[in-house]
């Protein structure tokens, strides 16, 4: 079943890059009192993750903290070197956006958010979306219809809906 408004987060490890290597992050620690931003996509290297749905965040970030949020976090069923070297390649580490992998999709898959698309080699994936969460409750949750378009999800369009 699909979380949505109202709902608490499923507790998850997911996996960072950090200095000394990858890190276990319990989402539950990161909700925890405080108000983030979690922006989910199908895949590191993407087009329209690249191209649109991680740069309108790298855009909004300010606004969003701007509005209280302690953090903005990126949620990709991806290793943590793949998120490591995306977030780099993107800007979106140097803009202060936490990239997180969920390699199994547990995460993605609690979350009642997960595809699988053979044709274009995506299995196990995560839908397209964004979503705000207080103290570990989901307090906004925007999801696009579909996987190939950034519209709802977007980081313009978040920020709005706060």
């Amino acid at each position: 079943m699909a979380i949505s408004v109202g709902d608490t987060l499923p507790d998850a490890t997911l996996v960072h890059l950090g200095d000394e290597g990858p890190e276990q992050v319990k989402l539950s620690d990161k909700t925890k009192g405080r108000k983030v931003v979690i922006f989910a996509l199908p895949g590191a290297y993407t087009g329209t993750c690249s191209t649109a749905h991680v740069p309108s965040f790298i855009r909004t970030k300010d606004g969003f903290a701007s509005k209280g949020v302690d953090e903005v976090i990126c949620v990709s069923v991806n290793d943590p070197f793949v998120m490591g070297a995306w977030g780099e390649a993107t800007g979106a580490t140097k803009a202060g956006i936490t990239m997180l992998g969920d390699p199994d999709a547990t995460f993605t898959k609690a979350m009642g958010r997960a595809f699988t698309a053979p044709p274009v080699g995506l299995y196990d994936r995560s839908t397209r979306y964004a979503m705000v969460v207080e103290d570990g409750k989901v307090t906004v949750l925007q999801e696009e219809e579909n996987p190939g378009v950034c519209d709802v999800s977007g980081g313009e369009a978040l920020l709005d809906a706060i």
